[in-house]
């Protein structure tokens, strides 16, 4: 745990990510776009991402395939400082498989290892503890950075060379999509018949069907507080690349194809909210006018970090 670290990308994912690593008593030096969101997670703060040129370690978390193209091989890029590289780039970013293989490319002719560890989690997961990565690239790369990865996430699952842990993530936020459109439905049907949602979900979360995930959703569903943590946007993106991959591998996938269509018609319905809207459509085409309970309810999170 000797390694001098960077940090590209302080919004709100990235702020918790690295304020994880600062917390462990690592050496993180941090960029952002907006000067100021760096400043407010460290006091260790840069210009631009080819000030970081000179750290052992940089860590990406940005929004999309051309901000990570930006701050790599960009004007100030991390990889086009002329005296140094760092010897080790980790993307934590969701991006399409050839935005990661351009990035991947251009690292090696800097000498610069390159893994991509995507993350699974939003700020509040990421800060209790509970986030997970998946990472592929060389297994020497990754041995070298798993100790910090291990600082960030509750667990950092190497799985492969190359883009794979690309697929992985995308497998995730399908699988995502999927679960909540199910818990949605079977939601609505227990309200219609007479059950309140919150004592349905009291008796799901405690039975073998139950999950980290339907607890942590839970609050959501029955006070019908949809403050984004992951929008339909953005599982709409995740499912298209996902069913673009099966069509490649030549994968069936016929419940994923379904779902693909019914985010893309919460999406088209203007949902801006987190992703937990396919309730409220869900409730829609059955006829049913949701209440919010206004409850306390747990959402499995407390007392972790």
């Amino acid at each position: 745990m000797t390694q001098t670290l960077g940090w590209i990308g302080t919004g709100r994912m990235g702020a918790e990510m690295a304020g994880r690593l600062i917390k462990a008593g690592n050496d993180v030096t941090v960029q952002n776009r907006t000067r100021s969101k760096a400043e407010a997670v460290s006091s260790l703060v840069v210009d631009t991402p080819a000030d970081l040129g000179d750290r052992d370690i940089v860590f990406i978390m940005v929004s999309a395939n051309d901000d990570l193209i930006e701050v790599t091989t960009g004007p100030n890029g991390v990889l086009t400082n002329p005296d140094h590289a760092p010897k080790i780039l980790v993307d934590c970013s969701t991006v399409s498989v050839e935005t990661s293989e351009i990035v991947r490319a251009a690292c090696a002719a800097r000498g610069t290892a390159f893994l991509a560890a995507p993350i699974s989690g939003n700020p509040k997961v990421v800060s209790s503890g509970n986030a997970t990565q998946a990472v592929s690239g060389t297994r020497e790369a990754y041995d070298v950075v798993k100790p910090y990865l291990e600082n960030i996430s509750k667990s950092a699952v190497y799985v492969g060379d190359n883009e794979v842990a690309r697929l992985v993530k995308i497998c995730h936020n399908m699988m995502l999509g999927i679960v909540t459109q199910a818990m949605a439905e079977i939601t609505v049907l227990a309200e219609k018949g007479g059950v309140k949602r919150s004592d349905w979900l009291d008796f799901l979360n405690a039975s073998v069907m139950g999950s980290v995930f339907t607890k942590y959703k839970s609050p959501a569903f029955v006070n019908l507080d949809f403050t984004p943590t992951f929008t339909p946007t953005l599982l709409r993106k995740d499912f298209d690349l996902g069913m673009h991959a099966a069509y490649e591998l030549d994968v069936s996938m016929p419940v994923s194809a379904l779902c693909t269509e019914i985010v893309k018609a919460s999406e088209g319905a203007g949902y801006t909210d987190d992703f937990s809207i396919l309730l409220l459509e869900s409730a829609r085409a059955s006829g049913l006018k949701l209440e919010p309970e206004n409850i306390p309810v747990d959402d499995g999170l407390s007392g972790t970090n």
